[in-house]
């Protein structure tokens, strides 16, 4: 499906009405009734220069190996080792492809969670909860919906978007890529992989694409979309997080959002590591 102003309209009506349904339990169909592996997975471009105020966020995560959880960090090197292991050798062009550290982790977790499932959260969350086990009750795919207001240039809090009658017609209504839990072979996975990797092959050397939709949180958005459209039964393989807030943080400030490891300083811009 083009990616065209109406489908970009009918994407976003279409996870709204999504997240703005009643929480009550859907049944999960036996395709999904196995747990997630239970492992915490983050990616780090280049773990020999980790920040200390990142590695502060990362072992907010670490310390869940205390209760039976492994963690697992990544770093480039890793990542593509990873996928040249147990993918093919187009998805490793692919991740070669992927141009700053941000489009790394985005097209990674996808591998990742494709091949082992899991739980990847971004590096610079903080953990804040203190109970995970419910996120691995089974292999759905959990997923934080996101609202931008276009009119003012700022996100909507969830406690406003997500009420049953809460409508602007500048509003956009999305998905975030972070986190993703699921279990391995998830449906909506395999397409955002698919997707990512199609975007990816299909880009010019000359002209970088467009980070968010080729590998975050759009191609991610679009992929459930169109997987609601050709099933029609999008929600019983997905659980959408309302509560996030409630478990992790964002951090800010840190030290890395103000250079060029920064994907919003970056975006369709070649990253360096000398531009940090």
């Amino acid at each position: 499906m083009a990616d065209t102003p109406e489908h970009h309209r009918q994407r976003s009506e279409s996870i709204r009405r999504l997240v703005q349904r009643s929480a009550g339990r859907i049944p999960v169909k036996p395709q999904f009734m196995q747990s997630s592996p239970r492992s915490i997975v983050q990616f780090w471009h280049d773990l020999r220069e980790l920040p200390t105020d990142i590695e502060e966020c990362i072992a907010s995560w670490a310390r869940w190996t205390t209760s039976g959880f492994a963690h697992r960090l990544f770093d480039k090197r890793s990542a593509e080792a990873f996928i040249c292991g147990s993918l093919s050798a187009r998805h490793e062009r692919a991740f070669q492809r992927c141009y700053h550290p941000a489009m790394q982790a985005d097209y990674f977790r996808l591998c990742y969670l494709f091949v082992e499932g899991g739980f990847y959260v971004d590096a610079d969350d903080v953990c804040i909860g203190t109970d995970v086990d419910w996120l691995f009750d089974d292999g759905r795919l959990k997923v934080q919906p996101l609202c931008y207001d276009i009119a003012s240039g700022t996100m909507v809090a969830p406690s406003v978007f997500l009420h049953g009658d809460a409508y602007n017609p500048s509003w956009i209504f999305y998905f975030n890529n972070n986190p993703l839990i699921a279990d391995r072979g998830h449906p909506i996975i395999e397409r955002a992989l698919r997707q990512a990797t199609d975007l990816l092959e299909l880009s010019s050397e000359d002209l970088l694409p467009e980070i968010q939709a080729t590998t975050g949180p759009g191609n991610l958005s679009k992929s459930i979309f169109e997987c609601g459209t050709a099933s029609g039964d999008v929600e019983s393989g997905l659980v959408v997080l309302r509560d996030w807030d409630s478990l992790a943080v964002s951090k800010w400030p840190l030290s890395y959002r103000g250079d060029a490891r920064n994907w919003r300083r970056s975006n369709q811009r070649r990253f360096r590591s000398g531009d940090e």
